[in-house]
């Protein structure tokens, strides 16, 4: 095959104006191959659908059941991370033209744009385009000054239940039996952690354990929580189209969700001035309700949701009332090398004006703080689990 044949066949597609489809590849392979045999025809369709069509050359790491990120930072350094770990992919492009077709194309797909006057992208790939939910990070060269960058993160459905968890090793028996408790108490809670320390896996497992007769509303900005649950509504927030319309934010969706009469309202990830009307909805009767947020460890929470309420003009006394008023749990995920564990459940404990949380249990084993969350759930009339 012609080394500039690929430039050739998306030439005469362009000319055409034609959908990119097999049917019409193979017919531009033939015309530019000339007399060509079905073997030579579909070696050349396997390059071409890689620079053509989907996630090219990615999407077989993309389809993979272990990875949930796929990072390209040159044309011969393609990444994995995952159970294994960050890894080198056996996958390489041709050259740095290549990668950044590639990376131009998926931004187009997902409605963005891409190029020398924006040289970056973050958006989100439909889902015709891969297997599961991707999110889509570029940036050009000369921004990125070693070639193109191209990061792709695969959110896959959190569909794990506890049974399963305790099998991982994510928590211990002892642990799940708590965490059981916890959420037949409708204690309100937070999951925090680290970018893929498993905080959504651990929340779609809890909502599994509700009991069946509840409603679960749930707020996304990516579709993620899969609990087995009958009652799980889930909303999900839509960006702006090309031309900057037709946004949905999960700020919104938050209230919308007030009124589709749940009995425990979720938000999937607390990432902007939506903590605002989780909080203040939260406070307003929905027990039991539920929501991750990005943070070091549990005695960092409140200082993290103050600088969130803060773009949405909530005073920082405002904020640590409504969590004292609220928040009763906060659940700690941590990554141990390809594992991830429940490291730490803590209790929002209110010292004057201010909300610190402290651990009630930790690594397996109760804290001397371990009274307040007995305490909780001595108040729900739910027995601590032996």
């Amino acid at each position: 095959m012609h080394a500039n044949l690929v430039d050739r066949v998306r030439r005469r597609l362009a000319d055409d104006g034609a959908d990119v489809s097999s049917a019409t590849v193979a017919a531009a392979v033939r015309a530019e191959f000339g007399v060509a045999g079905h073997e030579d025809v579909l070696s050349a369709l396997r390059q071409l659908r890689h620079e053509l069509v989907g996630l090219g050359p990615l999407a077989d790491l993309v389809s993979d059941d272990d990875v949930t990120d796929v990072l390209v930072t040159a044309p011969d350094q393609v990444w994995t991370d995952g159970a294994g770990g960050l890894r080198r992919s056996w996958v390489t492009f041709p050259d740095e033209a290549s990668v950044r077709r590639l990376a131009q194309r998926l931004a187009h797909a997902a409605g963005r744009r891409l190029d020398d006057a924006q040289p970056f992208v973050d958006g989100w790939l439909p889902a015709a385009a891969a297997v599961a939910r991707v999110r889509l990070h570029a940036v050009l060269p000369p921004i990125a000054a070693e070639g193109t960058c191209l990061s792709l993160r695969v959110l896959r459905p959190a569909a794990h239940n506890l049974a399963a968890l305790t099998e991982l090793g994510t928590v211990n028996a002892a642990g799940a039996a708590l965490l059981r408790a916890i959420m037949a108490a409708r204690l309100t809670l937070l999951v925090s952690g680290g970018t893929g320390a498993g905080k959504s896996t651990l929340l779609g497992a809890l909502l599994g354990a509700v009991a069946p007769a509840e409603r679960i509303v749930s707020v996304e900005d990516a579709g993620e929580l899969e609990p087995d649950h009958p009652q799980f509504v889930r909303l999900v927030a839509r960006p702006p189209n090309v031309e900057g319309a037709g946004e949905v934010t999960l700020r919104e969706l938050v209230r919308q969700a007030l009124r589709m009469r749940p009995d425990r309202l979720v938000l999937g990830e607390v990432r902007g001035a939506e903590v605002c009307e989780l909080l203040a909805a939260l406070n307003t009767g929905h027990e039991g309700g539920a929501g991750t947020l990005h943070a070091n460890c549990p005695a960092e929470v409140p200082a993290r949701l103050e600088a969130l309420a803060a773009l949405g003009g909530l005073s920082r006394a405002g904020l640590h009332s409504q969590v004292a008023a609220a928040v009763r749990v906060v659940l700690h995920m941590r990554r141990h090398g390809d594992r991830r564990v429940l490291a730490e459940i803590g209790v929002p404990h209110r010292c004057g004006d201010e909300v610190e949380v402290l651990p009630a249990w930790r690594d397996g084993e109760w804290t001397e703080h371990g009274e307040l969350l007995s305490r909780l759930l001595a108040q729900r009339e739910v027995e601590l689990p032996c």
